[in-house]
This record gives structure tokens, sequence and C-alpha cells, in this order.
């Protein structure tokens, strides 16, 4: 694979050409063992429309793989003790994007007249959660500002790759499956009902299967219009009903509560409060405040609920083992008993990375395992739509020709 690069050399000399490297982070070692300072790599490769989709950049946001790149970019100009004012102005003037370039020029603004680094991040929240704004503020106070940054983009690329990982394996299915009711609706409201008048031509009786498929084409014609308005205005009401703290409340409870896809939201879940716990309580943050944030970067009401609740319960002085353990069927018992440990021997932070771990190859393993599944499921489903529809106009075909 081959990455365009600009870079500065020992010199600060500018310099700009192709690595070639089967990674992203091959690459960047490649060219930082030349001895430059890394301010602009990206992929030669063209991706397609759908992947532009998916990472957030084809309508101009700033999308998980910019703010990857933005922290190593970060991290190894603070390695080569170049100022944060002059970090920022720089990457903003190498960004192609203009959502990044704006986001990044006001954060050199900030910097310029006084604002910490973390204050200016926290004032562009689509861009940078409460979680990196908070790392950041820890890497401050602790000085290991170029180390935040690598662990900041080591964390938002293994959690994106996750994510992303559990939605493609949805994504795929539904297609298809949008993508068969559109042609069976086609089938029966445009080609069923032309041929109706052949299949029921010499008068006779007709199979069952035949009835059906064109007692359902005949509804479809009569009220498809009637069904189609009734179910763009029902998305509209759940969609509106989704947006207010009771409809996400009872988007998240029905997430979890799909056989098989609630287990793997769980775990994937579970695995963003590992992770996001380890990453903070390792980094010097408070038990009270990882938990306050990991509540608003979470993605579900449910545990968000939970991780609040549990907050309230530690301020009064409960370890965080018994809070948890009020929620026993979305906190397994391993959690809390690795919990307990990490308690006990001040272990924590360990503790949980090899949590995080143990749940990112669950949902690894549940996601590869419901692909393997679907496919033959859908073929299954696909197969037996067009055999009932050919099986309702072949039968009373062969029936007619079968009595002269």
């Amino acid at each position: 694979m081959e990455f365009k690069y600009e870079a500065l050399d020992e010199k600060g000399a500018p310099q700009s050409g192709v690595v070639n490297s089967a990674t992203q982070d091959g690459a960047i070692q490649s060219l930082q063992q030349r001895g430059f300072t890394i301010t602009l790599l990206e992929s030669t490769d063209k991706k397609g429309f759908a992947a532009a989709i998916s990472g957030g950049n084809f309508f101009g946001g700033v999308s998980s793989r910019d703010v990857v790149m933005l922290s190593r970019q970060i991290s190894t100009l603070f390695e080569a003790q170049v100022s944060a004012l002059r970090i920022f102005r720089l990457l903003a003037e190498q960004a192609e994007k203009p959502a990044l370039r704006k986001i990044l020029t006001e954060v050199s603004d900030d910097l310029q007249g006084g604002t910490s680094i973390s204050a200016a991040l926290a004032k562009h929240p689509k861009a940078f959660s409460a979680f990196y704004v908070n790392m950041v503020r820890a890497g401050e106070e602790s000085g290991k500002l170029d180390q935040t940054f690598i662990f900041l983009a080591d964390y938002i690329d293994r959690t994106y790759e996750l994510s992303s990982k559990a939605k493609n394996a949805l994504i795929y299915p539904a297609f298809i499956m949008a993508t068969f009711v559109a042609v069976m609706t086609l089938m029966l409201t445009l080609v069923i009902p032309k041929i109706a008048s052949i299949i029921e031509g010499d008068g006779g009786s007709l199979p069952l299967i035949t009835q059906i498929v064109l007692g359902f084409s005949n509804f479809l014609t009569q009220f498809g219009i009637f069904i189609l308005i009734g179910l763009i205005i029902g998305a509209y009401i759940l969609y509106r009903y989704g947006q207010t703290p009771n409809g996400r409340m009872a988007l998240s409870r029905a997430k979890l509560a799909v056989p098989y896809i609630g287990d793997l939201y769980q775990k994937l879940y579970l695995s963003r409060f590992a992770d996001n716990m380890h990453v903070m309580l390792t980094s010097g943050i408070s038990a009270v405040r990882a938990l306050e944030i990991t509540a608003s970067v979470i993605e579900n009401d449910v545990y968000e609920a939970i991780l609040l609740e549990t907050l309230e319960a530690v301020k009064g002085g409960a370890p965080i083992s018994q809070a948890l353990a009020r929620y026993p069927h979305e906190m397994p018992p391993i959690m809390l008993q690795m919990i307990k440990i990490g308690e006990e021997t001040g272990e924590m932070g360990t503790i949980l990375e090899r949590m995080a771990k143990f749940y990112n190859r669950e949902v690894n393993a549940a996601v590869d395992t419901l692909v393997s599944l679907i496919e033959p499921a859908l073929i299954i489903a696909l197969a037996l739509g067009v055999g009932v529809l050919l099986a309702s106009v072949l039968l009373p075909i062969y029936n007619s020709t079968a009595s002269i």
C-alpha cells in the first residue's frame, strides 16, 4: 500500500513523497526512522462510496480516522519539541478537510490567547469527546502529552475498528433483505397482476398457494400506497420518539433484548466500559470522574443510567463492584469478580485492560459467527420467496396442461 506524506526533516526543511508499507503504522515508523516529523500522511488508495460514508468523510465531517491520524501527528510533533501553538498552526495549514481545518484554526487561536489545549479542544465536542478532552487534561497535568496523544490514537483506532465490525455485520443482511422486499413488492404489484388473467383464464380451481399470492398481490395493488404512507408516517413518529429520553431508553433496551444481537451489543458495551475505565484510571483520573465520563460516551442509555447510579453510590463510599452488583443482567458475574479483585489488589487499571481485551475477542468471535449464520439464512429465505412465486405461477399452468 502506498502512503503520500508531507514532513519536516531534522533541519526543519519540508519534505514530501510516497512511502510503501503494509499498514499506516508501518509507514509512520519508516518515516520516523528517517528522522522525519510527519505533518500529513494519507493512503493513495481510492475508497468507494460505502467506505467514504462509513468513515464519516462523505459529508465533510471529522471522522474517527481523522482524529486518529491527528493524534499521531500531534504526538510526533510533541516528541520533536515543537510548541503546541506551532503544532496546531501547522496541522491547520496541512488539513485537507474544511471542517478539520476550521477546528484546528480555532484551537490555534485559543492557544494563542492563553487557553490550555484541553480547554480549546473541549469547545469542539463533535470532534473531540469528553473522554478525549479529559485524557488530554490528564496529559497536561502529568507533562506527558506526547504519550497521551499516541495512547488516544491507539484507543480510538481500536474502538472504531470494533464498533465498525459490529455495525458492518448488520449492514449487509439489512441491505440484502431490503433489496429482496423491494423486488418481491415490484413482482407482486407489477408482474403478477399482468399474468393473473392468464392464470385464471380457464376458470378452473386454483391451487391454494396461487390463491394466496394473487390475494396478496391484489391487496398490495389496491392498498399499497396507503401502506407506504403509513410506513413513512410510522417511521417518522418512531424517529421522533427515539429522540426523546424515554424513546432512547426504549431503543437501548430493545437492542439488548433481541436474541443473539442483544448479547453482541452487551459485549460491545462491556468492552467499551472496561477500555474507557482502564485508560482513564491508568492516566491518573479519579474513579468518580472516570465513571462520569464513561457514562457519557458508552452510547447506550441503559448502561449510562447504570453507570450514573453507580457513580452516586461510589460518591457515597460504596465500592464499584458492590454498586454494579445491583445489575446482574447487565453486568456479568465475571466482570464483577474481576473488578472486585482489582479493588482488593489495587490493580484496577490492569484488570480492566484484561477484561477489555477479553470482551474485544468475544465481540469479534460473535460477529464472525453471526456473519457465518446470516449468509446461509439469507440464501434460504431468498430461495423460498422465489420458489413460492414460481410455484404460484407454474402450478395452474401445469394443471391446465395436464387436464387437456
